[in-house]
């Protein structure tokens, strides 16, 4: 049996915006050396990621995130969770 760790990688969250009306929740998501914003369309399930460079690591962590608490984000708010897999 290998002791070897799986690599993880903290993810950081911050809401900027949030429109339950129109809605929509928008921030900034930051894992090591990258930043992204995000406009996340609830109600369509759609989210959009920028810049692409590395969009294609955090767009599917950040999704499942942003559905499992998504009534618990508020604008100003941080946030942070843990991905298996290194960025």
């Amino acid at each position: 049996m290998s002791s070897k760790r799986r690599p993880e990688t903290t993810v950081y969250v911050r809401i900027t915006h949030q429109s339950w009306q129109q809605g929509k929740i928008e921030g900034e998501v930051r894992a090591n050396n990258y930043e992204w914003q995000f406009k996340w369309r609830f109600r369509q399930g759609k989210l959009i990621v920028e810049p692409s460079l590395g969009r294609a690591l955090i767009q599917e962590p950040l999704g499942r995130f942003l559905e499992r608490f998504d009534y618990q984000l508020e604008p100003g708010g941080d946030y942070s969770f843990t991905i298996r897999a290194q960025i």
